[in-house]
């Protein structure tokens, strides 16, 4: 006859029992994170153990849960880096130079539709979308312009762009030059992340294959030759912005990372070669403990990966240092002025979390472009964090938090899970063919968006606390003239530049298109000297390589 020990009763669960269960919750709202994490009412030590030894250990030493630099905030401050882009290169290159007048510490660059999808704005595809969200970039010319009187030997530079970021890139190194600094020189990070396009932004061009061929032509270039500067930032972000939960941003974005290590050590790289220059970008989401603990678990889980799985014997190649931009998902047009609120609590997380880099959205950004009060707003947002706060002081100041902890053991076992079943489907370019990642994606976003609408989830301003009658906002308008100015300028361009040498360097790229076995880099960087367009480039290889198009999910 079988017996069975009676369960011990703790003192959590006996409070939990005789007090909290007497004391009504509220009705209504749900108790759980943003991600339907479900939230206990109280941790304590008796229902989250924590090995600090082998879970949280020191800043600066494995597992870095606590961060990637033994001092943090106390050595240095996190780069401000608030975006910026739109119209014409010489108004883009008037606000670079009003930020960095106002304390921005490094550039970010935001381009427009048709140059992220490798159009000329004379193209008839870019009509009406020339500098409307970004700044237009036909070809070197106008990236001489963008950065004029702006030495590159002395900001770090980052730029948003993904499937024509080789091209981007070659760019940049020509206007380096033009400056005297070399390549070797060179500091800040191009976005180049492809495989996020295909999950969630949608802003690619060629097939995944070739796609990722350019992507790790890139990597090998900078891993020989531009030794300061980050070729992938490797993004969570714009997952998170199409609906996905954290555990799904952190999962996703970790998969893509290591995609990208599996191709380059196909191609022949040692790990220690370019892992230390890999970055990412993740969002800062308004479940303020959930996306501290992302960061923290995200940075448990690549130095582990890194070490175990691949390899890694650089110590550099276990740190992941990445850059946080506030949830422009989470901004309202309704009361904007409530967006200052949300962005300085998600900041905030930012910081909590160890970001390397920050930029704070605008408030007025679910309406337009921001002004330049805005900009100049979300920069000081920043600034008293830095300044007037006190959170940077100390290292990792809620480390050892009973639900922080859990929520970082938890978020870290979602993803495993999520690693187990990518695997199961092939890896991440097979599950992308398959569609899994975006309808992971598209449930979570209308799980979300349910719960909205059923007011479980409240929205200030939006679904409670509404105003009938909201004063109208000024908002940033772009001139249409600004367009035609880009147009004719493409288009002077061409008829004044070396034809012969063009179609030169454009029958180079496509046998190097061709060719896998060719790095892409040195013909790109040719190619922008001789002033080929960003259109011609993209033509070139949409001939040799195809586009692609998704089977889309609802």
């Amino acid at each position: 006859m079988a017996t069975t020990e009676p369960r011990k009763e703790t003192a959590t669960g006996a409070w939990r029992e005789r007090r909290y269960a007497a004391a009504p919750e509220r009705s209504g709202e749900l108790f759980s994170t943003i991600s339907g994490v479900e939230v206990d009412p109280l941790y304590t030590g008796e229902s989250v153990p924590v090995d600090e030894r082998t879970e949280l250990g020191f800043p600066g030493e494995f597992p870095f849960t606590r961060g990637v630099y033994p001092s943090m905030y106390r050595g240095r401050l996190w780069t401000m880096r608030q975006f910026a882009g739109f119209g014409t290169a010489e108004e883009t290159n008037e606000r670079f130079r009003y930020l960095l007048e106002h304390g921005q510490t490094g550039l970010s660059t935001a381009f427009d539709m048709p140059t992220l999808m490798g159009y000329d704005s004379d193209h008839p595809r870019s009509e009406g979308e020339v500098g409307r969200e970004g700044v237009a970039i036909d070809s070197l010319a106008d990236m001489q312009t963008l950065f004029a009187g702006i030495p590159l030997g002395e900001v770090s530079t980052s730029m948003t762009v993904n499937s024509p970021a080789a091209i981007l890139l070659a760019y940049y190194v020509c206007v380096g030059e033009e400056q005297g600094v070399g390549r070797e020189a060179l500091r800040g990070t191009i976005q180049t992340d492809i495989l996020k396009e295909y999950i969630a932004q949608k802003e690619y061009i060629f097939p995944p294959e070739p796609s990722m061929r350019l992507v790790t032509d890139m990597v090998e270039f900078c891993a020989k030759e531009m030794p300061l500067w980050h070729p992938i930032s490797i993004s969570g972000y714009h997952i998170r912005e199409a609906g996905s939960t954290a555990a799904q941003e952190l999962a996703f974005t970790l998969a893509d990372g290591f995609t990208y290590v599996e191709w380059a050590l196909g191609r022949g790289l040692d790990v220690d070669e370019f892992a230390p220059r890999l970055s990412f970008f993740f969002n800062a989401h308004l479940d303020f403990f959930e996306e501290i603990a992302k960061y923290r678990a995200a940075r448990r889980i690549w130095a582990r990966h890194l070490r175990d799985r691949f390899g890694a014997k650089d110590p550099r190649s276990l740190l992941m240092r990445f850059h946080t931009q506030t949830a422009g998902v989470s901004l309202t047009a309704q009361q904007p002025e409530v967006n200052i609120v949300r962005t300085a609590i998600e900041a905030l997380a930012a910081v909590l979390g160890g970001t390397q880099s920050l930029h704070t959205n605008s408030f007025d950004e679910a309406l337009a472009l921001p002004t330049e009060d805005a900009v100049r707003i979300a920069l000081r947002t920043q600034q008293v964090i830095a300044h007037e706060t006190g959170v940077v002081n100390t290292i990792d100041p809620l480390g050892g938090s009973y639900y922080l902890e859990h929520l970082t053991s938890e978020l870290e076992r979602q993803a495993e899970e999520y690693f187990e079943r990518i695997t199961e489907l092939g890896g991440v370019v097979a599950a992308i063919r398959e569609n899994f990642f975006q309808q992971e994606i598209a449930d979570s976003a209308f799980r979300y968006q349910q719960e909205v609408e059923a007011q479980q989830r409240v929205v200030v301003g939006v679904n409670r606390y509404r105003l009938d009658d909201e004063p109208p906002l000024e908002i940033l308008r772009i001139d249409p003239a600004l367009e035609r100015k880009q147009i004719d300028r493409v288009q002077a361009l061409k008829a004044r530049r070396d034809s012969s040498a063009v179609e030169a360097a454009l029958a180079r790229l496509r046998v190097d298109a061709a060719d896998e076995t060719r790095n892409l880099m040195p013909g790109l960087i040719d190619a922008a000297r001789s002033y080929v367009t960003m259109g011609e480039v993209c033509d070139c290889f949409r001939q040799v390589w195809g586009t692609w198009r998704e089977t889309p999910v609802f």
